[in-house]
């Protein structure tokens, strides 16, 4: 027995846990101005006599009895918000001794008392452990966040520390945390405006103060502060759900032949290294979070929920979030519609509006041995940072500090990027396997002996007669790609997409569970202020809301769908008319790059024409995308949408649509249009009967295709991460510099935060959509071509490693902090993927069918090769398929603006009368010179049969694979279902407890009442 723990009465009456200790209180969590004191504190003295600390509705009285006098400390504004569901006593007797005794000892000791007699001791152990919504475990000299010690040196009455006032996260006084800030010029005129806008968000009750800026006298800051009964009231407005009770998980019993194998699993795994994508909750304690039972914010029910600390309760994402909604609805001026934030800025009353960031996201210590100062420090040093570019993101931070809609876009992109790897992986395998086979490939072999084949030239006058076995390089690079594996893994990457739809989907379920957003609907939208100044005068009632609100005739929007529709089509046909000129470039230059005088241009004519070709292609796809946005920025306000979310789905469905043709226009020539439709020699087919259409390389056009999309994904992917990271810290650098140099003549050493957010560069305008776009254009990279190019998913891994770096990047340092909002999934870019996926299908069975070998060489072995007949297609199969794939063309039948300037005779001595081009055509001294032979039907039936059978089949396993896999996964159903139950059983026995204790009270007073309940 302790010597202290003589008085301890324990009692434990049916469910109720109660534990009559020296205190009395409520065991969900401490009151805001009772937490467990820490030895040797200042604020707390020491028990040498009886000590009673009570905790009641109204306020919390502390007092202590230290030599025979009394000390009280009442804190005004202070109440008792705890769930009264346990409640403890503590009388401490003196001893003979008087031995010196503080609480955290006989917490500790009424703690082994209760493992002793087998009680659930949940909720005590609550009290010690933080909420998800707690700021409590930063760093103690954090400038966001009141500590516990800080709440504690409120009570005693002890002033607020000076770095509150100082920091640039405070008002003046340092208590009054600032939430959101406004800046306008005193030299704009719209003062009046801003007046009535700023005396009405006072009569909403948030308060209020004003700052010039350091650098520029002319710019206000206005900070804005939302008080407890603000936020209290908006919070259940807006049905913002919020902790209760924490979760208790049950576990399910096992036999115990699965224990014991558990547990050799757990011992095996004990010998394995620890896992180093997971980041170290050990060294980094501020990312560990209760997991906690939710509910909407109700003001009549404030005991149920877990309250620590009012000033903590709502997190800063959160308080940001409801003052903003605030200012959506403050009127601004006399009128039905003159309302709303958005609507200041967009007519320039106010310059800016943003939530301020925690701090400094850089620290002088070590955050594994100091803590993190505040959210911003801990997002950099554990997903921001280069140094954890390996470790998984910290999902629940980022949505912490930004909001659902910006951490579902991190959580779509970490999911496509752990997706990424077994489709590297594959197509790293199917690269290597070409690698590996390639000294056993009968077809490269062919073309590397073939010395005495002599091909026509490729371009009128100029190109000169070649060998076959020139191009001995280039038939081996595209073994690399087109192998045996190649439709496997066309087969696999179409699989692949819908298996990350599929299981996207199962993600996204998982997180809207945690983060609160199964049950989360959309508010009603307010109208766009440019729909309203259009349509002001027709008016119709709202179906929702009962109010009347502009209306658009039919007729109105019918026309403008119509005229934007014709937009989107004029502006698809300039995308067509850039590829023709870059078709008649390449037809133009190779005849220029063959009479090259430099032999290494000239002996690769080809390869230098469609290289030029590519990077002025790429030029030219990103000059129009600056007109495509200004295109579709056009098109989508013509339509006049209603609501905000209206016009973001159909502008990026524009651009969308404008980026996908520019950026892949080419690419779909090379594949299938290039040196299909250029006749033979003798008869070409020419552009505006002036230029010979282009030919593929005697090896194939399947070398063109992964060289456009090779510089395509690099270039593209370059420019991107430069624009994104490089643009705004240039930006940034400029505008620290000019600052700088403004404030070194005041002689301050410092700027406030919200001077600091100020100089940063703004959130995108169009929020994640340039994102998104970036995102979606690669995937389609990735699956929509893949058959050509097996190591595009390779690429998209490395780019996507850096690319979450730099967002993440971005986003802590180079951005204001962005609006936290909410969202329950990605939006229209899921039924973009969809589309994607099933084009993906399409265009890779064409890929193998018409771009690749791959069918002319199946049909040569089982029918015109050695095996023909015997049903085998090996390597000896093969023997003599480039010699019957290359047809006979007499010299002497050439068209004279044809005919080559060299007669052939440096090859063998005497002017050559035959060469050989790639096509199924009679030779010329045949009944139908030139004429198709039967091979080229037979080739033509199974590409044709291949191209019908292998959507089918992809079809058929991707919506078997969609109907097997079930958007819901089983155990998240009956986590919500057993969720469900019991919030219903904790919300009936609190309410069963309130009434009981009501009924108790009346008792006690020597009231009572008939028929009451229960």
């Amino acid at each position: 027995m302790w010597p202290f723990a003589q008085g301890i009465n324990l009692s434990i009456h049916g469910a109720e846990k109660r534990v009559q200790v020296c205190q009395r209180r409520t065991a969900a969590s401490y009151p805001v101005s009772q937490h467990p004191p820490v030895d040797g504190h200042p604020s707390i003295p020491q028990a040498r006599g009886s000590i009673k600390m009570e905790a009641s509705s109204s306020g919390s009285t502390i007092s202590s009895v230290t030599g025979g006098k009394t000390k009280t400390h009442q804190p005004e504004g202070r109440e008792d918000l705890q769930v009264n569901q346990l409640e403890t006593q503590i009388w401490i007797k003196p001893d003979i001794q008087k031995t010196d005794v503080d609480f955290s000892e006989i917490l500790n000791a009424i703690q082994e008392i209760a493992k002793d007699v087998n009680i659930f001791f949940d909720e005590l152990e609550g009290v010690n452990s933080p909420s998800k919504d707690d700021d409590s475990l930063l760093h103690h000299g954090n400038l966001t966040s009141t500590s516990d010690d800080a709440s504690r040196l409120e009570v005693v009455g002890e002033e607020v520390p000076d770095k509150n006032k100082t920091s640039g996260l405070y008002f003046r006084d340092g208590k009054c945390r600032i939430d959101y800030i406004l800046v306008y010029r005193k030299s704009n005129p719209q003062t009046e405006k801003r007046e009535v806008f700023e005396r009405n968000i006072r009569a909403e009750g948030l308060q209020m103060e004003k700052e010039s800026s350091l650098t520029n006298s002319d710019i206000i800051f206005v900070k804005l502060h939302a008080p407890w009964e603000v936020l209290g009231k908006y919070a259940e407005l807006m049905n913002v759900r919020m902790p209760f009770r924490r979760k208790i998980y049950y576990l399910h019993r096992r036999y115990k032949f699965m224990n014991r194998i558990e547990k050799q699993i757990s011992r095996f795994r004990g010998w394995l290294p620890r896992k180093p994508m997971k980041l170290d909750k050990e060294t980094l304690p501020d990312l560990e979070e209760n997991d906690c039972y939710t509910a909407p914010f109700s003001q009549q029910r404030i005991h149920h929920f877990i309250i620590h600390n009012k000033d903590t309760f709502f997190n800063n994402a959160t308080r940001s979030r409801i003052v903003h909604h605030i200012l959506q609805r403050v009127k601004y001026e006399e009128g039905k519609n003159k309302i709303g934030l958005n609507r200041l800025l967009s007519n320039g009353s106010y310059e800016a509006a943003f939530p301020l960031h925690e701090g400094s996201y850089r620290s002088k210590n070590s955050i594994k041995t100091h803590g993190a100062e505040n959210h911003r420090h801990l997002l950099y040093e554990c997903w921001a940072s280069w140094g954890v570019w390996y470790k998984y993101q910290p999902l629940d931070l980022v949505r912490r500090y930004f909001g659902e809609k910006i951490g579902l876009y991190f959580a779509w992109l970490g999911w496509y990027t752990g997706m990424l790897f077994p489709a590297a992986f594959i197509g790293l395998f199917v690269f290597l396997y070409g690698v590996t086979t390639l000294n056993h490939c009968q077809v490269s072999k062919e073309v590397c002996q073939a010395t005495d084949i002599i091909m026509c030239p490729i371009c009128d006058k100029y190109c000169p007669f070649m060998r076959l076995s020139d191009s001995c390089i280039y038939a081996k690079v595209t073994h690399l790609f087109d192998n045996g594996a190649t439709v496997f893994f066309a087969v696999f990457m179409a699989v692949w997409a819908t298996v990350f739809l599929e299981f996207w989907k199962r993600r996204r379920a998982v997180i809207a569970y945690d983060w609160d957003l199964i049950d989360w609907e959309e508010e009603e939208e307010e109208i766009r202020p440019q729909f309203e100044a259009k349509y002001s005068k027709k008016e119709r009632m709202n179906p929702i809301s009962g109010k009347p609100e502009p209306y658009q005739a039919f007729a109105d929007k019918c026309s403008r769908l119509i005229v934007s529709a014709s937009g989107i089509f004029f502006m698809i046909c300039v995308v067509i008319a850039a590829v023709f000129g870059i078709v008649i470039y390449r037809v133009v230059t190779v005849s220029t790059f063959a009479a090259f005088k430099w032999a290494l241009i000239r002996n690769n004519s080809q390869v230098a024409t469609t290289g030029t070709a590519v990077c002025i292609n790429f030029c030219i796809i990103m000059l129009l995308n600056v007109l495509y946005e200004k295109v579709a920025l056009f098109l989508t306000n013509l339509e006049q949408p209603r609501t905000e979310s209206e016009w973001e789905n159909s502008f990026t469905l524009k651009m969308f649509l404008f980026q996908f043709v520019n950026l892949n226009s080419s690419t779909f020539y090379i594949a299938f249009f290039l040196g299909r439709f250029t006749g033979h020699p003798g008869a070409y087919l020419r552009l505006i009967n002036r230029w010979r259409l282009e030919e593929c390389h005697p090896s194939g056009c399947l070398i063109d295709l992964c060289m456009q999309m090779g510089i395509i994904m690099v270039l593209k992917q370059t420019w991107n991460n430069f624009m994104e990271l490089g643009y705004p810290l240039i930006q940034n650098w400029w505008t620290r510099r000019k600052t700088t140099a403004r404030v070194w003549h005041t002689g301050k050493t410092s700027f406030p935060q919200w001077e600091k957010d100020y100089n940063l560069q703004p959130m995108n305008a169009y929020g994640l959509f340039d994102e998104y776009l970036e995102m979606i254009l690669q995937f389609g990279f990735t699956t929509i071509f893949v058959a050509a190019f097996p190591l595009a998913p390779l690429l998209a891994l490395l780019n996507n490693i850096i690319e979450i770096r730099l967002d993440a990047y971005k986003f802590v340092t180079q951005w204001r902090r962005p609006l936290a909002s909410r969202a329950k999934d990605i939006g229209i870019w899921y039924g973009i993927l969809e589309g994607i996926g099933i084009l993906s299908v399409i265009t890779n069975a064409f890929v193998i069918a018409v771009t690749s070998d791959f069918i002319p060489r199946l049909v040569y072995a089982y029918k015109y090769g050695p095996c023909a007949g015997q049903g085998e297609a090996g390597q000896k199969c093969m023997v003599g398929y480039v010699n019957a794939s290359l047809s006979v063309f007499l010299v002497s039948d050439f068209e004279n603006r044809s005919e080559p300037t060299s007669n052939g005779s440096e090859f063998s001595g005497s002017p050559l009368k035959y060469c050989r081009y790639r096509d199924y055509r009679d030779p010329p001294h045949s009944p139908v010179p030139y004429g198709y032979t039967l091979q080229f039907w037979h080739v033509l039936a199974a590409r044709l049969a291949f191209i019908i059978v292998f959507e089918h089949l992809v079809f058929c396993i991707k919506h078997l694979i969609s109907y097997l896999i079930p958007d819901l996964p089983k155990d998240l159903r009956d986590r919500m279902r057993r969720e469900k139950y019991l919030i219903q059983e904790m919300m009936y026995e609190a309410e069963l407890e309130r009434l009981q204790k009501e009924r108790k009270e009346r008792k006690k007073n020597g009231k009572s009442y008939h028929n009451e309940w229960p």
